[in-house]
Formats: C-alpha cells, sequence, structure tokens
C-alpha cells in the first residue's frame, strides 16, 4: 500500500513538472530556505543557550569569591639574618618602621630628614600608643652620648607627643646616656636588644615602655 502511494505521490509530481513547471521550481526553492532559516535558528538557540549557561556559571563562580572570606595579606617581614652594619642610614629607618609593622603596629611612616626634630618613624603600637622612635645607625666606635639623648628628649614627647619614645642604634649608649634615658622615660635599643627584638628572641621596645607622654601631660585616653 505504501508502495502505491508512493507510486501515486511521484506520478503527481512528475505531472505538476511537466504542467507548472516554474512553479515547482518556486516551491523548491522556498522550501530549501525555509530549511536553511530552520537551520540557523537552532543554531542561534543553541549558541544562546551556551552563551546564558556560561554566564550563569561565571555569576555563581563570582557569588562563591564573594561569599569565601578574605585572606589578609601578610605584613612586609624583615629577615632574622638582616645585616643592619650593611644598611644605609635611610634603608636602617626603613628596615625599624618594617619591623614595627611585622610586630603588629600600623601606620609606620618613616619622617627622617631634615626638620625632623629627632623623629624618624612615627607608628602605633598594636594597643592604640603613639610610638615616636629616633634611629642611630653609628659603628662600634661611635656610641650614643648623653647629648643624643637629651636632643631626642627635647621633642620626643612635647613635639611628638609620644606615648613611647624609643632611640635604636646599631651601636651601644654611655652610661650617662642610658641614666638620662631611664630619668625621661625613653626606651634604649642598643645593637644587642636590636638583634634580639629581629630575632623574636626579646622584647618589643613599646612592651618594656614606662609612661609617655599622656601620663606626662595628665592627658586620658592612652595607656601608659
Amino acid at each position: 500500500m505504501v508502495v502505491g502511494v508512493l507510486g501515486f505521490a511521484a506520478r503527481m509530481v512528475a505531472g505538476a513538472l511537466e504542467r507548472r513547471p516554474v512553479w515547482v521550481f518556486v516551491l523548491v526553492v522556498v522550501g530549501v530556505a525555509g530549511f536553511l532559516g530552520l537551520r540557523r535558528r537552532l543554531h542561534v538557540a543553541r549558541a544562546a543557550r551556551r552563551a546564558a549557561a556560561a554566564l550563569d556559571e561565571a555569576a555563581r563562580e563570582a557569588a562563591d569569591e564573594l561569599d569565601a572570606p578574605a585572606i589578609p595579606r601578610p605584613r612586609p617581614a624583615v629577615e632574622v639574618a638582616v645585616d643592619y652594619d650593611a644598611l644605609t642610614p635611610e634603608e636602617f629607618e626603613e628596615a625599624i618602621a618594617a619591623l614595627c609593622e611585622r610586630d603588629g603596629c600600623s601606620a609606620a611612616d618613616v619622617v627622617g630628614g631634615a626638620g625632623d626634630l629627632g623623629a624618624d618613624v612615627v607608628t602605633v603600637a598594636p594597643d592604640g600608643r603613639r610610638i615616636v622612635i629616633q634611629c642611630k645607625h653609628y659603628d662600634d666606635a661611635h656610641r650614643v652620648g648623653s647629648q643624643d639623648l637629651q636632643r631626642f628628649g627635647g621633642t620626643c614627647f612635647t613635639v611628638h607627643e609620644a606615648d613611647v619614645a624609643v632611640l635604636v642604634t646599631t651601636s651601644e649608649f654611655t652610661a650617662p646616656a642610658v641614666e638620662y634615658a631611664d630619668q625621661c622615660g625613653i626606651v634604649c635599643v642598643d645593637r644587642e636588644t636590636l638583634q634580639a627584638w629581629t630575632d623574636g628572641t626579646g622584647p618589643r621596645p613599646w612592651e618594656t615602655a614606662p609612661g609617655g607622654w599622656a601620663a606626662r601631660s595628665g592627658k586620658t585616653g592612652a595607656e601608659s
């Protein structure tokens, strides 16, 4: 039966070709065009679905990244094996500032230079106290004397309003310098103490400091 129907359809097409060849040609062209258009639409639809899926995946990944806890960046570290003697005075100030930041201080600024009035590094301790540091990059033959301490002591508390005043050196302190520092409440960090601080085997300067500017001026709000 199917063969008979196909044969009848073939005879109808052959008859149409003989009677209306132009119309048959037009119908064929229209059919082919429709078929090609359908294929194009299907291709576009598939591409659109793939693009939508990619956007959806990107959105999910972005949401996951936003939800993920932020990993804090490590503070710049000072190497334990740092050779302070090989540094320039300016590099020594930078190294002390980095050492403070390594141990939890914030806003460690190197302010040394002409007109610094004794302050080379200014920072804030983890407990909120203001730290003012003077750096003396001396060799072994040049010790920090009482005059160095007196000049620093004249500005560290009254001008720079330090809660903790520190004088750190690559050398040592004379006995009169240490005596003056004890009287004024200035923390002295010599070569040995600096190396212990750097290695993590000794205390940080602000951990051994007596009352600073706030205590001297009778102000509250800063720990002594």
